[in-house]
């Protein structure tokens, strides 16, 4: 509010009013991740391709990207014309559409990335296809509006996994530092740490999530060691790949698809290691990319569970002969 400086008194100098600071926005944390994560994956794949040893060709990434993005922009067609909306790239200039296209950047990177296919392109594009449009399809109501609830890149990774099982498979640890000598094997991933824990701690601040991921990893170790005698030290040797740590970093912490409560992010992350040690018990392979595809399943069929336990309440609690359409209430 602006406040009015009084008349000035007979004798003495004419008061200026003094307009207030402008205060400056604060920044946009949403934006701010997807960016350094995008930036991120994407030096990465520039590095892994001109000097860790990445195996898959080098068009795939590219080729990955421009599917991502026509696919992300067709289905947000599609959503807009189905509600009558103005697509969501529309209206602020090349900016606009940048920053729309920056999640399904960071899906298309990762699907080619993690995902070995040989010489073979189109399973590494229906990964990616599959990744963008379950944004669009898997929803759930949360807090009032609907919310994609299932990791994107982990999802089309895992899909593409279940059905082209046998041609396919995940993309060897060794290729992160198949080129690098004794001293960039370990810097690599001390960086990755360190950009990822800058990322994960200021802009998304999942480290709860990170913690309950680390901690219930570990317990999950030794109870499979000590109840069914695994050895420890291959259940705990995970926790020192670079895979590992790409995966601790940035597939898990997605913002889109994970709580924002601290307490929340810890038993997700803690649920998920747990998935992880009874999938390992029943012999699953891919473990990691299938325990956040059941923990995310979970939380979205508990969204719906909620949503239509409230819905219920809503009409059980109506006087008999009221509409719901005429007390605001949902029909």
């Amino acid at each position: 509010m602006t406040t009015i400086a009084p008349p000035p008194t007979v004798g003495s100098a004419p008061t200026v009013p003094v307009a207030p600071s402008p205060t400056r926005p604060e920044p946009d944390r949403r934006y701010l991740a997807l960016r350094n994560f995008a930036i991120s994956i994407s030096v990465f794949n520039i590095f892994g391709y001109t000097l860790l040893g990445f195996e898959q060709p080098w068009l795939w990434p590219v080729l990955a990207a421009l599917t991502a993005y026509a696919t992300e922009i067709t289905f947000e067609l599609i959503r807009a014309w189905s509600r009558k909306e103005t697509p969501r790239f529309r209206g602020g200039g090349i900016r606009r559409v940048y920053e729309f296209l920056l999640p399904s950047h960071i899906t298309a990177l990762a699907c080619n990335m993690l995902l070995y296919a040989n010489d073979m392109f189109l399973p590494i594009a229906f990964a990616v296809i599959i990744g963008v449009t379950g944004k669009y399809v898997l929803q759930a109501p949360v807090y009032g509006r609907m919310r994609h609830y299932m990791n994107p890149s982990n999802f089309g990774i895992t899909m593409a996994l279940v059905c082209f099982g046998s041609w396919i498979s995940i993309a060897p640890p060794y290729m992160f530092t198949e080129d690098a000598n004794t001293f960039f094997r370990i810097m690599i991933p001390i960086i990755i740490v360190t950009a990822g824990t800058v990322i994960n701690a200021l802009l998304t601040r999942k480290v709860a999530l990170i913690v309950g991921w680390l901690g219930g990893f570990a317990i999950q170790a030794f109870l499979r060691a000590w109840i069914w005698d695994v050895a420890l030290f291959s259940a705990l040797a995970v926790m020192t790949g670079v895979a590992f740590v790409l995966f601790t970093n940035y597939m898990i912490t997605d913002p889109g698809t994970t709580p924002v409560k601290p307490i929340h992010q810890f038993m997700f992350g803690s649920g998920v290691a747990m998935a992880y040690g009874v999938l390992m018990v029943f012999n699953v392979v891919y473990t990691l990319f299938f325990a956040v595809v059941v923990v995310c399943g979970i939380r979205g069929l508990g969204w719906w569970v909620a949503h239509l336990r409230r819905k219920y309440r809503q009409r059980t609690a109506l006087p008999v002969g009221v509409s719901p359409r005429t007390t605001g209430g949902i029909a």
